[in-house]
């Protein structure tokens, strides 16, 4: 989804936002989320093909198509197409907030038991949409596509990404081979307290396996790119690097950030005292003697710093305990998931 002209008339649904976190949800119904931008090249013959894929496996559907920003005629086309045809929604955004928050909006408005989400731009053949709903049929909470073969330039595209791919699921904990596919479906209520924000869409498996959600994976093809062109290259390498960081953050601490920041603040204390604890007692030892700053100056310079980034460790440590506390208490998100509930014989799901 990197492709982008005029803007489109207004919508063919109620613009207004859903009320709550979304629109009621229909019990066996599948939502497939798309987010375009400047597709309007294959927009039509996308639509044409996942109708066909999804009337063939005969469940209720809607299509939730999402045009973030597009200035060419994708919103035109989208929108002549929702008009039409009762199964789909189409959203439009009012500028280019980027693929995550696109997401999120059809996420918002999808009233599906099942969501699949997917690109825009025929790079995944929707064909395979049901390889993805006979995982999540034999009980997994989300299945992510896995590109096993990449059609990607290797230098620029493939080993980028390998490495990339290998470190978040370092980092996360997660056996997935391939984070950065949209290519995924998942259980409603998976998505229930997760937001995605900035590109944290590759993320969500690793948000959802914080609550245990069963995370398998899919091997998809790879075929070129038919519209536009990629935004992605070696140079995302640096907001990979920060991708890291926060994964590993949001799954090992976010519920918990005094444990990560008070590490380092204690390590740093620790250090810092040290050395300024080995200059003090030198100095009383040789107190007409020994020039302290003289002789360990920078040492001693260093000690004050550790001293003071431990502080301000820790109290970035404490301001996110408070923040976390005030953030799960003000939206009620939760910190567990029920995988089911036994009362007086009877058993049923939950979350």
């Amino acid at each position: 989804m990197d492709s982008y002209g005029e803007k489109s008339p207004g919508p063919s649904r109620d613009v207004e936002p859903p009320a709550g976190r979304g629109p009621a949800p229909v019990a066996g119904m599948y939502s497939v989320v798309v987010p375009f931008y400047n597709e309007e090249a294959v927009v039509e013959k996308l639509v044409d093909k996942l109708r066909e894929v999804m009337d063939r496996i005969g469940r209720p559907y809607e299509l939730v198509l999402v045009s973030d920003g597009s200035r060419d005629r994708t919103g035109e086309i989208l929108d002549a197409i929702a008009r039409s045809d009762r199964r789909v929604v189409y959203l439009e955004l009012n500028r280019n907030f980027g693929q995550t928050t696109a997401l999120q909006a059809g996420f918002d408005y999808a009233r599906g038991d099942v969501i699949i989400a997917m690109d825009g731009d025929l790079q995944h053949d929707p064909d395979e949409i049901p390889l993805f709903i006979r995982k999540i049929d034999e009980g997994f909470d989300i299945a992510s596509g896995w590109r096993v073969q990449r059609q990607d330039h290797l230098l620029m595209r493939r080993l980028p990404s390998r490495v990339a791919n290998w470190l978040l699921a370092k980092a996360s904990g997660v056996d997935v081979h391939d984070f950065g596919t949209t290519f995924k479906a998942y259980r409603r209520e998976v998505l229930q307290d997760v937001r995605l924000y900035g590109d944290m869409h590759r993320f969500v498996p690793a948000a959802c396996a914080r609550l245990g959600a069963r995370i398998c994976e899919v091997p998809i093809s790879n075929p070129p790119r038919q519209s536009g062109k990629s935004n992605y290259g070696i140079g995302r390498m640096f907001h990979v690097a920060l991708d890291i960081i926060t994964t590993r953050f949001i799954t090992g601490y976010l519920t918990r950030p005094l444990h990560f920041f008070g590490k380092w603040g204690v390590i740093a204390g620790l250090v810092g005292s040290g050395i300024l604890g080995y200059g003090f007692v030198r100095k009383v030892i040789q107190w007409d003697s020994f020039q302290l700053m003289r002789e360990h100056g920078p040492l001693m310079a260093v000690g004050f710093m550790l001293v003071i980034t431990a502080t301000l460790f820790i109290a970035t440590g404490l301001t996110g305990e408070l923040l976390m506390r005030i953030y799960f208490e003000a939206t009620r998100a939760r910190t567990y998931a029920v995988r089911r509930i036994v009362r007086s014989g009877e058993s049923r799901s939950g979350r």
